[in-house]
């Protein structure tokens, strides 16, 4: 995988998404916007799916989730929570780039079959596998690489899922997780903070968390 300095990464997607990441002394950085990814059909699946309000992930953080699967040129990424695909889709937009493939796992199967739909009207079912289970379980068993993480499931089990993905991780790869602002998410939070093997920024007014491992 391509190992670009951790600001240089975040310069070059996060104004993409229009988001801020803030550094310690709380100053944002931006960068140039960069284009649309979608092509028309993944297109209108993802805005079919940006009208349902109980949508979790903007349209500003899927971009930014394609533009780093794009800069760090990751090729294995797993996700946790696969909800209705929304996500998952603007990343194995990215994949088709990097010639990579996603894991997505969810724990409902009838959510799942709905993502599963979502991938192959977005036409990027061959850049995706869905395992149907708990993560906590699905993940002791699972091995191999992981370039890049997302994870936005069961808020209490984010520090679990971090203890089982982190030892997978590259050094140079990218674990990102949505909602760390809420209070369930504080353990997981606190332990990307203080683990001096991973640098992490905050983006979307701390909605996001971005870790990179640094050894």
């Amino acid at each position: 995988m391509r190992r670009l300095p951790f600001l240089i990464l975040a310069a070059a997607v996060l104004g993409a998404a229009a988001l801020a990441l803030t550094f310690a002394d709380g100053d944002p950085l931006s960068a140039a916007e960069s284009p649309d990814p979608a092509d028309p059909r993944a297109e209108a699946v993802l805005r079919e799916l940006e009208a349902d309000r109980g949508m979790a992930v903007s349209r500003s953080e899927g971009q930014l989730l394609h533009d780093l699967v794009r800069q760090t040129a990751a090729r294995s990424v797993v996700e946790i929570g696969t909800f209705r695909g929304y996500s998952g889709t603007w990343i194995a937009l990215a994949l088709r780039e990097t010639g990579g493939h996603l894991t997505t796992y969810e724990i409902d199967p009838d959510t799942a079959a709905v993502a599963r739909d979502t991938f192959r009207r977005a036409g990027v079912e061959d850049r995706v596998t869905i395992v149907v289970g708990d993560a906590h379980e699905e993940l002791s068993g699972s091995s191999g690489p992981i370039d890049l993480a997302f994870i936005d499931a069961d808020k209490e089990g984010y520090a679990d899922y971090l203890d089982k993905l982190l030892p997978r991780l590259r050094i140079g790869g990218l674990i990102v997780a949505d909602n760390v602002n809420m209070g369930a998410v504080e353990p997981f939070r606190t332990s990307v903070v203080a683990n001096t093997a991973l640098e992490t920024r905050f983006a979307s007014n701390g909605k996001l968390s971005i870790s990179r491992k640094l050894r």
